[in-house]
């Protein structure tokens, strides 16, 4: 059974009128009958082609300030009607409808005009009725129809029609009726998320995904669905693999903590940090923050919070690091960077990120707020007799975002802005915490005058006293624990200030 068919008829009526003359031309030349309505018709006759206005074949104008305008039978019916159906044929000629082999259509920008901050009028009347009819009648109809609902699918169609001389396969069709329903769905879905309030309800869509080379392993294949070039800039480098973009994730989540403060510098290792500083300048940030781990920061993605200048540049040239993002660059820094052809240079643009997390969990999704509490000054309850310096809430305070960002159990050790060591990802509190000062004094840090960070309370007394042994004098905790009482006293007995933020930062 032949199912290859010709376009002998189309409908054009579309939003955006860009990249379409070729087709039209193209469809003209091959003597194709063209159907249109309002501004679409217009664009045809000034290209001096002619058109047959949808009005003439369905004896109503445009109506309701143009909201209903190709919703009539005859156009339909010729969307619709299956060619080898004996009884839709007599209909078709009965009725004296004619045939469309061929839609094109857009939709009204609904989501450029919420995105806008138009009023809810405005952003109503972008609900398209009849584009999003049309697209799924001619999608449901592919076996005898061509859809094109994106000006995305224009080349395409081009090249099928040029390349074919206007004739196109079953196999052609099925595609362009694929896309039209993702087109319809993610249309849909905006729509609905704009009215929704039921947080027990979740729909997405995103339309841009990218394939990458790998999932978290070779054998695993990967995906990323996102707006990377909203975020960023790619100024150098290999392509981004899925674990680099779950290791730039962390950073730009980490580095957020620290917007619009001093010069702070973080380098990440496996989702985590392992050296993090803020200086006067990014350069001693930068120098600081390396000797926090140099051995775990070979391999890992570095992040700014200000322009990275020559002299960090030059710095951070002598180390392999898988990626650089900085909100901006000087041009010889820049330079220097990529010498190194695999490194990837980005910059970071100043984007929101979404308000919801996401995860596969068992057979479904888990979907949740995103942790937006950052500890702050006014949030700190002192619950020792010894109130923790003026140097040791600005340590306390930089410890908390840290282990708000680090996996949990954790605990971090800072001094003088400085992340010491932390131990991450452990089944138990006191595994973190011995972790912690085994690192630290791996690479030579004096705990002495240090302080201490968890991301759950303690429910026993046993960390604070290894942490006092080793050297810290505060201490900041969510609390909670039926048995707080036990660790504040042992600071209270051992002259170690403590914090209660009474925010639990708990992160798997």
């Amino acid at each position: 059974m032949n199912t290859t068919k010709t376009i002998q008829s189309a409908l054009i009526s579309v939003f955006s009128k860009d990249g379409l003359e070729p087709i039209v031309r193209k469809l003209h030349e091959q003597n194709v009958t063209l159907y249109s309505t309002g501004g679409t018709e217009d664009f045809i006759k000034n290209l001096g082609i002619p058109v047959v206005p949808v009005e003439d074949v369905t004896s109503y104008p445009s109506i309701l300030g143009g909201r209903v305008k190709t919703l009539h039978p005859k156009i339909f019916g010729g969307i619709l009607n299956r060619q080898d159906n004996e009884s839709d044929v007599q209909q078709m000629e009965e009725f004296k409808i004619p045939q469309i082999d061929l839609v094109i259509v857009d939709l009204y920008p609904f989501e450029k005009t919420v995105q806008s901050g138009a009023p809810e009028s405005d952003i109503i009347e972008k609900i398209d009725i009849g584009g999003i009819s049309l697209i799924r009648a001619a999608a449901k109809n592919f076996k005898d129809t061509v859809i094109v609902a994106s000006v995305d699918e224009y080349s395409l169609l081009l090249d099928l029609i040029s390349t074919q001389n206007g004739a196109t396969t079953l196999e052609n069709r099925k595609l362009f009726a694929t896309k039209a329903f993702h087109v319809s769905s993610h249309y849909d879905t905006a729509i609905f998320n704009y009215f929704n309030t039921d947080d027990t309800i979740f729909k997405t869509s995103i339309a841009n995904g990218q394939v990458l080379r790998y999932g978290e392993n070779p054998h695993q294949k990967g995906f990323f669905f996102g707006d990377f070039d909203a975020m960023f800039s790619k100024l150098h480098g290999k392509e981004l693999s899925y674990n680099n973009l779950l290791d730039v994730d962390a950073a730009v989540n980490l580095i957020l903590e620290f917007k619009n403060e001093a010069p702070t510098f973080a380098i990440l290792k496996h989702n985590n940090a392992c050296g993090l500083a803020t200086r006067s300048t990014i350069y001693e940030a930068y120098v600081a923050a390396l000797a926090c781990d140099p051995t775990s920061a070979f391999g890992g993605v570095l992040i700014s919070n200000v322009k990275i200048d020559v002299a960090t540049a030059a710095e951070i040239n002598k180390l392999f690091c898988e990626v650089v993002i900085a909100p901006s660059y000087e041009k010889e820094a820049i330079a220097i960077l990529s010498e190194k052809k695999n490194r990837i240079i980005l910059v970071q643009n100043d984007v929101e990120l979404p308000q919801k997390q996401v995860r596969t969990c068992l057979n479904g999704l888990l979907v949740q707020d995103k942790n937006n509490v950052t500890d702050a000054k006014q949030d700190l309850k002192t619950v020792t007799i010894k109130s923790p310096t003026a140097q040791e809430i600005e340590d306390l305070i930089f410890a908390s975002k840290i282990c708000k960002n680090t996996k949990s159990n954790t605990i971090v050790f800072t001094k003088n802005g400085t992340l010491i060591s932390s131990g991450t990802g452990q089944t138990s509190r006191v595994d973190a915490l011995k972790q912690a000062i085994e690192k630290a004094n791996t690479f030579g840090f004096d705990l002495n005058g240090a302080v201490m960070a968890s991301d759950a309370f303690f429910p026993f007394p046993d960390c604070v006293e290894i942490a006092k042994k080793a050297g810290i004098t505060a201490v900041i905790q969510p609390g909670g624990s039926i048995k707080d009482e036990l660790s504040i006293k042992y600071c209270n007995e051992n002259k170690v200030a403590m914090v209660f933020t009474g925010t639990r930062h708990f992160k798997h």
